[in-house]
């Protein structure tokens, strides 16, 4: 399979915590509680937002976007060129380059921006809106990254940047290989399911 996945994640000093994906299951509050329940956030935390691009011959070098929201001017210009020069080092001229449905993703100079640049990509209209089923970034190795972060000592901007970049380099390659051959069988199971969440 020649697809290029690519993705953005915002990471935070906090530490990983989504308040409406993360659950903890509990009789009542009190359990709730003892069992993690409770997440004490900063009112500012320090995060950085990254992207990474993965395939089933390994990863695109880390890149740290910064801490603000990432626009289309941005995305063209720091994101295609590595996205470009990986894709076409590991799979010659035929490739697909996969991103998800993010506005700067789905601006039309990036539509036309890829149509020029990449052999093949997946255009805004083919990609499926809330999809973290399909993409090896959303289901596997983002969170093995996140998890592999020191989160006591990433404090700091500073910090928090050396602590993703020391897990990035921590990814085992079975992990990327195992998320990237999985997508085929995923895509089959999304379709049974009419679209729906896997469970």
């Amino acid at each position: 399979m020649r697809v290029l996945f690519s993705d953005e994640k915002f990471f935070d000093s906090d530490g990983v915590y989504n308040s409406q994906n993360d659950r903890v299951w509990a009789i009542d509050r009190a359990d709730a509680e003892k069992n993690g329940g409770i997440k004490q956030k900063r009112k500012l935390p320090q995060k950085v937002m990254v992207w990474l691009g993965v395939c089933s011959k390994g990863v695109t070098p880390l890149m740290i976007l910064g801490e603000g929201t990432v626009n289309h001017t941005v995305y063209i210009e720091r994101v295609f060129p590595v996205a470009l020069k990986y894709g076409n080092q590991v799979f010659g001229s035929d490739w697909v380059f996969q991103q998800d449905g993010a506005k700067p993703h789905s601006h039309h100079l990036t539509q036309q921006r890829c149509r020029g640049n990449f052999p093949s990509f997946i255009g805004k209209d083919r990609w499926p809106p809330n999809s973290p089923d399909l993409n090896p970034l959303d289901y596997s190795i983002w969170d093995k990254l996140a998890n592999s972060i020191n989160w006591n000592t990433a404090q700091s901007k500073t910090t928090l940047i050396q602590q993703i970049n020391s897990s990035f380099k921590n990814i085992r390659e079975s992990v990327v290989f195992e998320g990237c051959a999985s997508f085929t069988n995923r895509l089959y199971r999304l379709c049974q399911n009419d679209g729906n969440y896997l469970g």
